[in-house]
């Protein structure tokens, strides 16, 4: 991304200081920032942090007679690839909704003709309030880009939605729109989720409480970046992303060879529970009810194969391998002895003896690499598939 500039424009609120964060980032990615200070941001952050981070000057009044004459604010609208209002406030959302354009802030949205990217901060209720949502709303009709809020504790003492998503997301938000909203065009990528189902007799399996909501999501978060997505799911009551091949299954057999099939790719990322096991034979008639049912049956169990570890070492190996790790206990150090194990690059971890987590809405996840670990915290599983799809695509750029 070396070359890109953005403009950042801080509004005033609390969560301005992550604004010096954010702006760290992208000068470390090689990503221009010019800075553009509220007045009411200039009270959390001062114009000399953010223009030392920023190695550029931050600017700060509309009728400055030094500012317009160096850079005026038509210009400044003008000078980067993307504006970027982090944090964005209910004033900065609300004016820039209503075409106003009374300080250099809303002046400088209203004049752009590039993309705008707002990462909102405020009280909950103010998130939540009508009129906070039919600017919202027009926003968005207007093609304004969003990350977050994040749902969490805020400074002013109160829990809900409306807290500012935290810097590696905005980051990862603002790397997707430079690369032009599709940066995995001509990407190949695999998915699977959902459960296995592994028969005992015509009626009965094996399989586990996986939902399929996270591997979807993610499905849906890849092919939104451009990527040429199949989707290898186990039985799930979920319906096929927008732009996604499925490819229905039901053993762990069937989906190696359904990944298998789909090869070659760029990218493979196995989130599907896949039972470990299965009968060595099916039984041909429904097994009766009865303490030693399967002893009688004379039924053994055999491995299946692993999928993760098979598409690793493959021929036609995708250029990266992301795996999930479902554990209840020690989830870190499981998910570093997978990474080994499995020789892939990645594994996603989470703590699924939490509440609400398998077969829930909510995810916690650590990203385990080779050369360390990226800790999430808990949010919506569609979030945490865009938030994956960004970093993969940051991957391939």
């Amino acid at each position: 991304m070396s070359g890109k500039r953005v403009l950042l424009i801080v509004g005033g609120g609390i969560a301005a200081y992550k604004a010096l964060e954010l702006t760290r980032l992208l000068r470390k990615a090689g990503v221009g920032v010019r800075p553009i200070l509220t007045k009411a941001g200039a009270e959390f952050v001062t114009p000399l942090s953010l223009s030392a981070l920023a190695e550029d000057k931050a600017y700060t009044e509309l009728f400055s007679l030094t500012d317009e004459a160096e850079m005026g604010h038509i210009e400044l609208s003008r000078s980067a690839d993307l504006v970027v209002v982090a944090p964005a406030t209910a004033d900065l959302m609300a004016k820039a909704a209503n075409g106003l354009a009374g300080d250099l802030a809303s002046t400088t949205l209203l004049a752009t003709d590039k993309p705008v990217l707002m990462a909102p901060a405020m009280n909950v209720r103010m998130w939540e309030h009508a009129a906070t949502r039919r600017n919202l709303a027009q926003l968005k009709a207007d093609g304004v880009l969003f990350v977050g809020p994040d749902e969490g504790a805020m400074a002013c003492g109160e829990y809900g939605s409306g807290r500012m998503a935290e810097p590696p997301a905005i980051f990862e938000a603002i790397m997707a729109a430079l690369a032009g909203g599709r940066p995995l065009a001509g990407r190949r990528a695999i998915v699977t989720a959902g459960p296995t189902a592994e028969a005992l007799d015509p009626v009965r399996v094996i399989t586990n409480r996986s939902s399929g909501k996270q591997g979807y999501a993610i499905a849906a978060a890849l092919a939104k970046l451009g990527a040429e997505v199949t989707l290898v799911s186990g039985p799930t009551a979920l319906p096929a992303p927008p732009a996604v091949r499925r490819v229905d299954v039901e053993s762990a057999r069937e989906m190696l060879a359904a990944c298998e099939a789909a090869l070659p790719a760029d990218i493979a990322v196995c989130v599907a529970a896949v039972a470990d096991w299965r009968p060595s034979e099916v039984s041909p008639q429904k097994l009766k009810k009865g303490k030693d049912a399967f002893l009688a049956a004379g039924m053994t169990f055999i491995e299946n194969p692993d999928i993760l570890a098979k598409l690793s070492g493959h021929a036609q190996r995708p250029r990266l391998v992301i795996g999930f790790a479902a554990e209840t206990e020690n989830v870190e150090e499981h998910a570093r002895n997978k990474l080994k194990r499995k020789n892939c690059d990645w594994i996603v971890a989470n703590d699924v003896s939490i509440q609400g987590t398998m077969g829930g809405d909510e995810n916690a996840v650590s990203i385990v690499l080779r050369r360390g670990i990226e800790r999430w915290d808990r949010m919506p599983k569609g979030e945490v598939g865009r938030r994956l799809a960004a970093r993969i695509a940051e991957e391939f750029q």
